[in-house]
């Protein structure tokens, strides 16, 4: 029997379209697909592929990725684990989610249920499963804040492990799971949720746009809200839905660095003062600045484009696909923005969005 037959008979399927399952709509098929949706399905799958000598991807909900041109060489797996489970731990719970679970929906169940930690996570697109990977944050919140243990299979030792936050080397928009791609699978989460607690208002933004005391309910509606105004949320009718949300991510600079873009945005007229410049005070002493702002005062405007992409015209983190375009355009639109920063502010932004690929087991 063929590798393509034996496959079909697992009930995997052959070169299947990636593009509709990203947020983008790029890129092109996977040359084996399979939907797991239980964990020792996806496990028996990573099994196979070792057996058969085939690299595998792995495919969350798919809002901060990339799908090269040509597809996917190997078995792309979307894991599909559901199911939701609540334990009580005196004023805590511990909520365990699958991976294949939608995390806005998770955030709206644990808002419901009055389950306090996770209200400014509201609107993000994509898995749960994804979420420590890129230790997902916003409005003053990451899941780092709230994580208690990952459920993962390990493809070295090929055995399911629990690991812990302290496990995890978790950064901004990092950790280990993200620096090692290859090693582990991610099967479920745990977060540390507080029963009855008070929402997490501790970015200034929302701060602002909060009217009256705040609530676990009144916190995701105005986050959901503010995402929706930035074109952040999914949203079919909107012209800046094909995105991958924030295509860069802020920029953490040493002190002196930060006081020379400091100076570059007074001497060029980007702001009147230095205290203008938006800018976060991190523990180890570096400074964390706004890539949003330093896009648009290097002359890179909302609504700016060429061709097939452009600049949200709600947000300039935001790079949008009008449709029609390539990976390969939209790498060379993205450089033109990295090097207009670069050369008005002497800063190097990192892309946020990670590229689809296969690997064998380490």
């Amino acid at each position: 029997m063929s590798l393509r037959a034996r496959i079909e008979t697992l009930g995997g399927r052959c070169d299947v379209p990636l593009a509709p399952r990203t947020t983008l709509e790029l890129g092109g098929p996977a040359e084996y697909f399979a939907e797991p949706e239980r964990d020792a399905a996806l496990i028996g799958w990573l099994e196979f592929a070792r057996d058969a000598g085939l690299p595998v991807a792995i495919l969350g909900g798919g809002s901060n990725l990339i799908v090269p041109d040509e597809g996917v060489t190997g078995l792309v797996l979307a894991p599909s684990m559901r199911g939701v489970r609540v334990e009580d731990e005196g004023s805590s719970a511990i909520v365990t989610a699958g991976a294949g679970e939608a995390w806005d929906a998770l955030v709206e169940r644990t808002v419901v249920s009055d389950l306090a930690g996770l209200e400014c996570l509201s609107g993000i697109p994509g898995s749960v499963g994804a979420t420590p990977i890129q230790n997902v944050g916003a409005y003053g919140v990451e899941v780092a804040d709230r994580l208690h243990a990952v459920e993962v299979y390990d493809r070295r030792s090929r055995a399911a492990a629990r690991l812990l936050p302290t496990d995890l080397g978790l950064g901004y928009r990092d950790s280990a799971l993200k620096r090692d791609p290859s090693r582990f699978v991610v099967l479920s989460v745990s977060f540390r949720l507080e029963r009855g607690g008070r929402p997490t208002v501790r970015y200034a933004e929302l701060e602002r746009a909060l009217s009256g005391g705040a609530s676990l309910a009144s916190v995701r509606e105005t986050v959901i809200a503010l995402r929706r105004s930035k074109s952040m949320v999914i949203d079919a009718s909107d012209p800046n839905r094909r995105s991958a949300g924030s295509f860069f991510t802020n920029p953490i600079v040493s002190e002196a660095d930060a006081a020379r873009v400091f100076g570059t945005a007074v001497a060029t007229g980007a702001v009147k003062a230095e205290g203008d410049v938006p800018r976060w005070s991190m523990p180890d002493g570096t400074v964390k600045l706004a890539a949003g702002f330093l896009i648009e005062k290097s002359g890179v405007e909302k609504g700016y484009r060429e061709g097939a992409f452009g600049v949200s015209t709600k947000h300039a983190l935001a790079v949008v696909h009008h449709g029609g375009g390539s990976v390969a355009e939209l790498d060379t639109f993205a450089a033109g923005i990295r090097e207009a920063v670069r050369s008005r502010f002497g800063v190097a932004l990192e892309r946020e969005p990670v590229t689809l690929s296969g690997s064998r087991d380490p």
